[in-house]
């Protein structure tokens, strides 16, 4: 064998070994800097702040005390808008009233209790802008029973005029604040009701007075969850049978210079007169 090719193999041989002595060196660095980066995070743990939780689960009308409440750690970064940060200051200024059900170890916020003094009424449950007004129901028209305080509803009026009798929707998706004289958003057993309490705006609530006046009023339960406002129309007995609605026209000779057309169009005053835009 040559000199010059052991040289050569020599040569690789070394260039091979400083590769991966090299390699080897960056690796051990690599993995030095991953374990001081994780144990300087262990050593500074994630800020944090005292806030008020639920030592058990409270209901509406409850009284807070300070055995129904603790203070845990909570992510400074993740304290929830309302929070209270110690029971002392909860409790101070006067008493408290639960409003909305409060599970064990949620965060007490303020709008799910009452201004400190302050008495678990109706009105504590009004948001701000909104008022509640109450309609008379029955076993019928208040859904069999089934809606119950803080489900949404549509308020539908039926009337008779001039012997012609509609249906149409007068409201859409109205909080129910109350069923006769319970607000209890907990409660799920359903029961009879002889008045519902809405909240509504003020015009919503002018619309409603207005429509109860004139004719009967219904509730249509809404799925949970469903907000979303629907386009809808007045119903009147022509749309009940679309045959007679159908029947109920007349013939229109239109003349155009020498030629004569003949139309068949509906008699004023039914809703597919409207359509056509003729009367």
């Amino acid at each position: 064998m040559r000199a010059s090719t052991i040289v050569m193999i020599c040569f690789a041989v070394l260039f091979g070994l400083l590769a991966v002595f090299i390699a080897q060196a960056w690796l051990n660095s690599q993995a030095e800097m991953r374990m001081k980066s994780l144990e300087a995070q262990k050593t500074t743990p994630a800020a944090t702040k005292n806030i008020v939780v639920a030592a058990k689960p409270l209901r509406y009308g409850m009284q807070l005390s300070a055995d129904l409440l603790r203070e845990i750690p909570w992510s400074q970064d993740a304290v929830p808008k309302g929070a209270f940060t110690s029971i002392s200051e909860i409790l101070s200024g006067g008493k408290r009233v639960v409003l909305a059900p409060i599970e064990a170890n949620e965060p007490v916020l303020s709008l799910k209790v009452t201004g400190a003094g302050q008495r678990a009424t109706l009105s504590s449950l009004v948001e701000n802008g909104m008022k509640a007004v109450t309609i008379r129901v029955n076993d019928v028209e208040g859904v069999g029973g089934f809606v119950l305080p803080g489900d949404r509803v549509d308020v539908v009026l039926t009337r008779t005029e001039k012997d012609k009798a509609s249906t149409e929707i007068v409201l859409q998706n109205a909080r129910l604040l109350a069923v006769d004289q319970s607000a209890v958003v907990s409660s799920d057993k359903p029961a009879v009701a002889k008045a519902v309490t809405l909240e509504v705006s003020t015009g919503q609530a002018q619309r409603v007075w207005l429509a109860s006046s004139v004719g009967s009023l219904s509730l249509l339960l809404r799925k949970a969850g469903e907000t979303n406002a629907e386009s809808t129309k007045r119903i009147t007995l022509s749309d009940l049978d679309g045959q007679a609605a159908a029947t109920d026209t007349r013939r229109v000779i239109v003349t155009r210079g020498l030629t004569k057309q003949e139309y068949s169009v509906p008699v004023e005053g039914t809703e597919a007169s409207k359509g056509f835009g003729l009367f």
